[in-house]
């Protein structure tokens, strides 16, 4: 089997399910290192905010914000590669952030800093767990498809249901 048979193209029937235990296990990982990386984020920029020459405590809100959308997207929302490749170029961007803003003393600049060693580990794990779920997911074709043709969900509800009185 080459590389390219391993993708999913919606069709294997045991790993198109949004519950199967490994895609379950990965979306709670990238569910909590969102949220997590959300928080430090956050924890970080709420002292600086209004230090002029400093731009980044302004990005890290708003990143915070983005990272905990997806969170809360990935919790509630059905399965879109678009999501999780969303999900996995938050993580990544701030994790890319740092090495760009540090350069070579990143590796000093994590020494100084504790909050910075948690949110590199818990963004590599966030991207590898969305980079997972990605990987597992449908084509966002076919999960738009099912979603209109009414497929019941994980607690056994369709769309179409849920409007019905």
């Amino acid at each position: 089997m080459s590389a390219g048979d391993e993708m999913n193209d919606g069709s294997d029937s045991d790993v198109s399910g949004r519950n199967t235990p490994k895609k379950r296990l990965l979306r709670g990982i990238a569910i909590q290192t969102a949220a997590i990386a959300a928080a430090v984020h956050l924890l970080w920029a709420w002292p600086r905010l209004g230090s002029p020459p400093d731009a980044r405590p302004y990005f890290f809100v708003a990143g915070s914000a983005l990272a905990a959308a997806v969170a809360v997207a990935t919790l509630r929302g059905g399965e879109y590669r678009r999501l999780y490749a969303l999900g996995a170029g938050t993580l990544g961007a701030f994790l890319g952030g740092f090495l760009a803003w540090h350069g070579g003393d990143a590796a000093a600049a994590l020494a100084a800093e504790p909050l910075a060693v948690a949110a590199v580990i818990v963004e590599v794990v966030g991207v590898g767990a969305f980079l997972g779920l990605y990987r597992l997911a449908p084509p966002t074709s076919v999960a738009v498809a099912r979603r209109r043709e009414g497929e019941p969900d994980e607690k056994g509800r369709n769309e179409a249901e849920e409007g019905a009185p």
